[in-house]
């Protein structure tokens, strides 16, 4: 049996016994062996859970955290430390003899040239190319552009309801409903622009569109456009528009669209203003068919947007994605901190103390309760489980980033709502009375 299948086998056993503690510092030994770390440790966590003091899984844990090659002895682990052993050297000359290091398999005995292969965004190649040779082909013409498969659905986004249901009511819903879209008429293009507070999940949401929708997803930045040459930062622009068309159905992310559609009035640029334009164009679909291209759109300062953007066939919808709610913090938490090893943390009191953090935040505020607890163990040499004093002493030192935007934003929402572009947001902020 191959060693994939015995820890499957094992994990079955250990979710249908889970106080089997032998057993399960058995797989977690496996784990060790395997690589797989973060498994490992969340399973270790588990064992110390139900026995604080058990003293193999704690050596287990040591070896975890500490990088430690030899098993503790009695942790569950089967022999491994003889010659033969998966982990020893007579396994990794056997890789380096089967074309590893050697570089001998599939490289015409050329043993550089894997090295070359590998390292080819760093070094350059050895031979330069002459003058009359043809330049490579991509294989699918768009490898240059991240033409990405997201495997992420919306159920991976914690909270957003009203989010997701304007989603749905815009893309998904006509996506999954072709007859009923042809007898309404209802076009497979559109845009979308999200905005709120940095660090919320725009860019994650859009991801999980695209897995949502099957689609491809194409994500654009001022610095996949910008070039310093006169017209072809407007000629990367429109091939970004083609790729995203070519794998249609595709979603089409624009990261930070105020840098790219910034107010032309406030612009400078002849320049700026002239890739703006194109940007237009290419929304209205003037360069090609937009059927089946779903353009989402996120930035932190909508009110920096050129208007001409959100006009009807464009970027016409405007979503607010706020700060997470209470029922999305408990699961942005539960998240992060699911692979660490945890003990007596009461998740509720850390979710009452955690308003206006961003979904970023909570990911900090976890990574800095781990590093408290991994300096203790270090400080005492002895290894423990992330406490409520980590997660308490990190909210102390990790503060929200959210409150500067919310206060830019209260002064938008009161000063500069024409057209009740804002009303959401006004909604919002009145809740929370700050209005």
């Amino acid at each position: 049996m191959s060693t994939d299948a015995l820890i499957a086998s094992l994990t079955a056993a250990v979710e249908g016994q889970p106080d089997d503690l032998p057993l399960r510092l058995h797989l977690a030994g496996l784990l060790l062996d395997a690589g797989r770390q973060g498994e490992a440790v969340a399973q270790i966590g588990q064992a110390l859970a139900r026995d604080p003091g058990n003293e193999p899984a704690r050596a287990l844990m040591q070896r975890a955290l500490t990088g430690s090659a030899v098993p503790p002895a009695g942790a569950g682990t089967a022999d491994r430390t003889g010659p033969a052993g998966r982990g020893g050297d007579a396994d990794r000359a056997g890789a380096a003899g089967r074309g590893g290091t050697d570089g001998r398999s599939g490289d015409g005995g050329d043993p550089l040239a894997a090295y070359e292969r590998e390292l080819a965004d760093v070094v350059p190649p050895r031979f330069a190319r002459a003058g009359d040779e043809p330049e490579p082909v991509a294989g699918d013409g768009d490898r240059v552009y991240d033409v990405e498969s997201s495997g992420i659905r919306l159920a991976d986004v914690g909270g957003m309801t009203a989010v997701k249901e304007r989603l749905e009511l815009a893309f998904l819903g006509p996506l999954r409903n072709p007859e009923l879209r042809r007898m309404y008429g209802k076009s497979l293009r559109g845009g979308l622009m999200l905005y709120g507070p940095p660090g919320c999940g725009k860019t994650f949401l859009a991801r999980a569109v695209a897995g949502e929708m099957g689609a491809k997803f194409l994500s654009l930045s001022i610095v996949d456009v910008l070039d310093m040459w006169i017209g072809n930062s407007e000629r990367n622009l429109h091939e970004l528009f083609e790729a995203a068309r070519r794998n249609a159905p595709c979603v089409l992310f624009l990261d930070e669209v105020d840098a790219l559609g910034h107010k032309r009035s406030q612009v400078g640029s002849s320049a700026m203003r002239t890739l703006g334009n194109q940007l237009l164009a290419e929304l209205d679909g003037m360069e090609g068919s937009n059927e089946g291209v779903f353009v989402l759109a996120a930035t932190n300062t909508p009110w920096d947007v050129d208007p001409a953007l959100r006009r009807p066939g464009r970027l016409d919808r405007v979503v607010l994605v706020l700060p997470p709610d209470a029922e999305a913090r408990a699961a942005i938490l539960q998240y992060h901190l699911r692979e660490r090893p945890i003990a007596n943390v009461d998740l509720r009191k850390v979710v009452a103390a955690t308003e206006d953090y961003s979904g970023a935040d909570l990911a900090h505020l976890c990574e800095t309760a781990a590093e408290f607890a991994m300096a203790d163990s270090v400080r005492t040499g002895e290894v423990r489980m992330i406490e409520q004093r980590d997660l308490e002493r990190a909210l102390r030192e990790v503060r929200p980033s959210t409150r500067p935007w919310l206060s830019t934003a209260r002064n938008v929402a009161m000063f500069a709502n024409e057209g009740g572009v804002y009303d959401d947001l006004v909604a919002y902020l009145k809740r929370r009375r700050m209005l």
